[in-house]
């Protein structure tokens, strides 16, 4: 199956290096989508450059591909299902969910020189770092690219229902399944609260499991793959 990936903030195509080799061992067709913003030095890209990306992936594959979207990218890839609700076989949302029409898509941190840095680890201490040792949280910082302004502060725009029938899979990293369920019951995720059909995979690690835990990622993902 063509799958599709998509790395959240600071994250280039680099951050599914380890993942795809082993999607591709268990006969799937693994792209990261290349951003812009993030990695090719477009300082000024937007969060509908973004999109523009992702639908020219979808558009690209010659079936209907799963989108992997991660973090705050779980709206992008809600987005590129409102867009092509037909062309998208699957949503995998890795430690996210997505936003609903009219929110800034990811307005979290400072921006600084038109564009928003990675904070450090303070804001992401506990459960969502605590399986990444130096090395791994070295690298993160090394690699990390600052979100352009004009992605981080973008308008979420929602218009086709038909994303509703789009299959859903909550993976879920830092938070548990049924912490996920209760969110969305509470109505604290309205997009997913209509969505027809959602269901929820568990995987043992913090927010980042591409660097920390990449084979079981690309295990979960592909066992998501062939069950559709």
């Amino acid at each position: 199956m063509d799958i599709l990936l998509i790395g959240g903030l600071w994250l280039d195509g680099t951050a599914w290096d380890e993942v795809t080799p082993e999607l591709e061992a268990l006969g799937h067709r693994p792209r990261p989508v290349a951003l812009p913003g993030q990695g090719d030095g477009h300082s000024s890209a937007t969060l509908d450059e973004q999109l523009a990306a992702v639908l020219a992936a979808v558009d690209a594959t010659a079936e209907r591909p799963m989108l992997v979207a991660h973090s705050a990218a779980c709206t992008l890839g809600w987005m590129a299902a409102d867009a092509r609700p037909e062309r998208v076989a699957e949503l995998a949302l890795i430690g996210g969910f997505p936003h609903e029409d009219g929110h800034p898509y990811a307005d979290f941190f400072e921006i600084r020189d038109g564009a928003m840095p990675f904070p450090g680890w303070g804001p992401f201490e506990g459960a969502d770092s605590a399986d990444l040792d130096d090395e791994l949280r070295r690298r993160f910082e090394a690699d990390a690219v600052p979100v352009p302004e004009r992605v981080a502060r973008g308008m979420v725009r929602l218009s086709d229902d038909r994303r509703y029938k789009v299959p859903v899979v909550v993976v879920c990293p830092e938070f548990t399944p049924e912490q996920a369920r209760a969110w969305i019951a509470a109505g604290d995720v309205p997009e997913l609260a209509k969505a027809e059909r959602v269901e929820f995979a568990d995987i043992d690690s913090g927010h980042w499991p591409m660097f920390s835990k990449p084979a079981e990622l690309a295990r979960l993902l592909g066992e998501l793959a062939a069950d559709h």
